[in-house]
């Protein structure tokens, strides 16, 4: 069955009842057993009428596990390239409430598929994120589903899924606990032709709750607020990076001679400093400073936030350890630079848990970074660290 075809039985005929569900019946008990599946929020859910389901996405299992949660058929989109593998598996999938769209490109065909179902009081699942997103934090949406909002006028249902990403290990499914949770129902005007910021206003509302779902279920926060303690030259450019990544950010150095804040980054007294109210704290001070600014501050770092360490020894080992003895927070990371950041010059950043390790990459990437990731944080910072920076060596040339 061809892509044009697929698209016009789900705006036409829809699911097919008796193998929806059948499977249904068969998924459901497996599920309960197996992942010990739990459903929190169903009520939020309008019985009738049309609705859209707006979901984080981490495994090819969440269209599966968040129908279980609804109590009527849902239709959503899977990419093209999953109804190519055999007629059978199109079919199943047709029946199912899948239809195709193409990741690649504004696919006007899928969106027209998506509201004429609305239009006749369905439920469509959307994935704002647009792809599978993990480990981490949750990734950022597009305003794909804050324009179908506001075009249908259809209410939208924040849900969060969290446990599929560890369900799968090649092709073995293995036992993992799987939450969902649903949020109350958002509404919107109905615009017939959203502009592009309209849309990505309604998008920025929608999103902020998926993950307020999401951070209830226990799942790692998107650093939002970053103290950098240390306003040398290398805290000074950590705090302007991050800054640049959207965060706001707290510089807290010298109490008597308190340095010139980067654009964006608010410049406080180290006992000013709330870090309570933080997502992220940099260590960003010499090595022989940091036993003390650890022991000073340590106390006062949230178990819900994570420790950024600022480091580059010519060849000592990554200063792990003392750090995630000394503070409660969830997480401790080391970023491992030549000199002050910059495009181009080389960056490691170590952690031993992998999602706390891919939000701080991520992180680093929206300010414009990249850094060579590693969860082997026992082994000594590699060679490359040692080497003069691009900009120790055009200082020299001059």
């Amino acid at each position: 069955m061809d892509r044009d075809a697929l698209l016009t039985r789900a705006r036409t005929r829809g699911v097919n009842p008796l193998v929806y569900w059948i499977v249904r019946a068969i998924l459901q008990p497996f599920f309960h057993v197996y992942f010990r599946l739990g459903r929190i929020g169903r009520e939020q859910v309008p019985a009738a009428g049309p609705v859209i389901l707006a979901a984080n996405h981490r495994s090819f299992l969440d269209p599966f596990v968040i129908a279980v949660m609804v109590r009527r058929p849902i239709y959503f989109v899977a990419k093209k390239e999953l109804f190519g593998f055999h007629p059978v598996v199109s079919w199943l999938l047709a029946a199912l409430g899948a239809f195709p769209i193409d990741r690649g490109a504004s696919d006007q065909q899928a969106m027209a598929t998506a509201r004429a179902i609305l239009d006749r009081g369905g439920v469509v699942l959307m994935f704002p994120e647009g792809t599978r997103v993990r480990p981490g934090a949750l990734g950022t949406a597009r305003r794909g589903v804050g324009r179908l909002a506001l075009e249908t006028g259809a209410p939208v249902v924040p849900v969060a899924v969290i446990g599929t990403e560890a369900v799968r290990r090649g092709w073995r499914i293995r036992p993992h606990r799987i939450r969902i949770r649903a949020g109350r129902a958002l509404t919107f005007p109905r615009v017939p032709d959203p502009s592009p910021g309209l849309a990505a206003a309604a998008t920025d509302r929608i999103w902020p709750c998926v993950e307020l779902q999401w951070e209830w279920l226990g799942g790692l926060p998107r650093p939002r607020r970053a103290a950098v303690i240390g306003a040398g030259p290398a805290g000074a450019s950590l705090a302007a990076a991050l800054a640049r990544a959207g965060l706001e950010v707290d510089l807290a150095g010298d109490p008597v001679r308190p340095a010139a804040a980067p654009a964006g980054v608010r410049a406080v007294p180290p006992v000013g400093l709330e870090l309570e109210r933080h997502d992220l704290v940099c260590f960003a001070v010499a090595p022989r400073d940091l036993p003390a600014a650890v022991r000073a501050h340590g106390e006062r770092i949230p178990g819900r936030a994570a420790v950024l360490v600022l480091s580059a020894p010519p060849g000592g080992a990554v200063p792990v350890g003392f750090v995630a003895e000394h503070v409660r927070a969830r997480g401790v990371a080391v970023l491992g630079a030549a000199g002050p950041l910059a495009d181009g010059e080389p960056l490691v950043l170590a952690c031993a848990d992998p999602a706390l390790l891919a939000t701080l990459g991520r992180v680093l990437r929206a300010a414009g970074l990249r850094a060579r990731r590693t969860t082997d944080v026992s082994a000594p910072w590699p060679a490359e660290l040692s080497a003069p920076t691009r900009s120790q060596r055009r200082s020299r040339a001059a």
